[in-house]
């Protein structure tokens, strides 16, 4: 699931390239911190209110797709020009990249649908040898591992590119208007998902 093509690991990869390693690193924190939020909700049944009250579930779409269109305005509104050279000079918020991976996990849907839908699948073992949440705690923390091991590979992988790319200025105009396709994107699956 990890290695299949998707909004994380596009966004992962673009905002790597457009930022630099470091935010493409905490972006990765924060993606991966979000799993732990789902991992406790379906750990003390939580999502299980979600999954059957569709007033919370269409607030927590609703909210997703939104940030996802502030995070494309913002794109948007970004110069279309950089050099490398001023990249290192500015100091860009790691917290601000922690919290838009982390706010990109929490707020879109189907990540609480995969959580809810495919862990309970995956109960390995009788309560009374560990606890349902026991067991929960451990596949979410396997999945948090996964992940960050092929998200990172992904940022180790697009920093090491952009130093040839980034001198190129179509390159970065075409990257400019792939992270602000990709925030659209987002928003839409959002809000028409399941």
């Amino acid at each position: 699931m990890a290695l299949s093509p998707g909004p994380d690991n596009i966004f992962v990869l673009s905002n790597t390239l457009y930022n630099g390693k470091k935010a493409g690193l905490f972006t990765v924190l924060g993606l991966v911190a979000g799993c732990l939020l789902h991992t406790t909700l379906v750990a003390f049944g939580v999502s299980e209110i979600i999954r059957y009250n569709e007033n919370i579930f269409f607030v927590i779409k609703t909210l997703g797709f939104f940030y996802m269109l502030f995070l494309a305005f913002k794109v948007f509104k970004s110069s279309n020009f950089f050099h490398l050279k001023k990249i290192k000079k500015i100091k860009r918020s790691n917290l601000n990249n922690f919290l838009t991976g982390l706010l990109m996990n929490i707020l879109n849907p189907k990540v609480y649908f995969f959580f809810f839908t495919f862990f309970p699948a995956f109960i390995f073992s009788n309560p009374i040898e560990l606890t349902y949440v026991s067991q929960f705690y451990i596949l979410g923390i396997l999945f948090m591992l996964i992940t960050a091991i092929v998200f990172l590979l992904i940022v180790f992988f697009s920093s090491f590119v952009s130093k040839y790319l980034l001198e190129f200025k179509n390159f970065q105009v075409l990257m400019r208007w792939t992270q602000f396709l990709i925030f659209i994107s987002i928003a839409c699956l959002i809000l028409y998902s399941v």
